[in-house]
């Protein structure tokens, strides 16, 4: 059991969470994930990518957003109770530049939504192994920014953000200013987090200039072992899973469409589900 120490509102539907998990917080690396059940019985599993862990305290923090029955059901859970599952941590962790005898570069992370949290343990570990790191946060509006401070903290005066409605830093979108650094050859890598099409868009802009880009992959995902194959993707004409052959990969090389179709599978099912847990007053819309 893994019991919860803390839980913070960010926004109207993401929230913060504090979790005991002392092994998972001493062995994980950036870009990797946990998979958790809420309810042991009845529950489905669900990927979280680990947003920060504290090895000291042996604690993960975890970043949602209460978007399907299951993280409505993890949002509606205050401190003090317990996660009865939490497995990780799973996938292979971020080929972090500089690290491996390979000279630190110019790295831009592009982070659209929910996608900011697992963008920030990457950010933290570029930073560290000495790479200039510039932060490209996007949202819909100001308010549904995460981790804004966190991320100021590693990239300074190079974070960037971008809003739809132009209520906080640019109005646009993500891709404009990652052309711009592109354009002046400022990019050696960009590793890219968020909503699909967002993902495909930036490695749309970043291929003209050869830049080498990098994106982490959340597809549905039941065991996180590799034998189920709902997490399949393709990638370079092959078939990868993401569990446990990402979650990130060549952004350039992804077959974007495929993926965006296959994420929409189970709609009807997830919309059923969310009315029921409204309905049984567990979350409120």
């Amino acid at each position: 059991m893994h019991k919860i120490l803390l839980k913070t509102r960010l926004s109207e539907n993401v929230f913060r969470m504090e979790v005991e998990a002392p092994l998972i917080a001493r062995e994980r690396r950036a870009g990797q994930f946990v998979i958790l059940m809420v309810d042991p019985e009845m529950g489905e599993r669900i990927p979280l990518t680990i947003a920060d862990a504290d090895p000291v305290r042996g604690t993960i923090t975890l970043i949602f957003q209460s978007v399907g029955a299951t993280t409505m059901r993890l949002a509606a859970m205050e401190p003090g109770q317990e996660l009865p599952a939490i497995l990780g941590p799973l996938g292979r962790p971020t080929e972090i530049r500089g690290e491996n005898g390979e000279a630190p570069g110019r790295v831009v992370c592009v982070g659209g939504g929910i996608g900011v949290a697992p963008l920030h343990p990457i950010a933290q570990a570029l930073k560290a192994a000495g790479n200039q790191v510039t932060i490209i946060m996007g949202a819909r509006t100001k308010e549904l920014f995460v981790m804004e401070e966190e991320m100021r903290k590693i990239a300074g005066d190079r974070l960037i953000l971008i809003t739809d409605d132009g209520s906080s830093g640019r109005k646009g979108l993500v891709t404009e200013p990652l052309k711009e650094l592109c354009q002046r050859g400022e990019v050696d890598e960009a590793i890219v987090i968020g909503p699909p099409v967002m993902m495909k868009f930036c490695a749309l802009t970043t291929k003209p200039f050869q830049v080498k880009t990098v994106a982490s992959l959340n597809t549905i995902m039941i065991d996180g072992t590799g034998m189920c194959g709902g997490c399949r993707v393709t990638v370079g004409g092959k078939t990868r899973f993401v569990c446990v052959d990402g979650p990130e990969f060549d952004a350039h090389q992804v077959e974007w469409d495929q993926m965006i179709r296959r994420a929409a599978s189970f709609r009807p099912q997830e919309a059923e589900a969310r009315n029921h847990i409204c309905k049984a007053g567990i979350f409120t819309k």
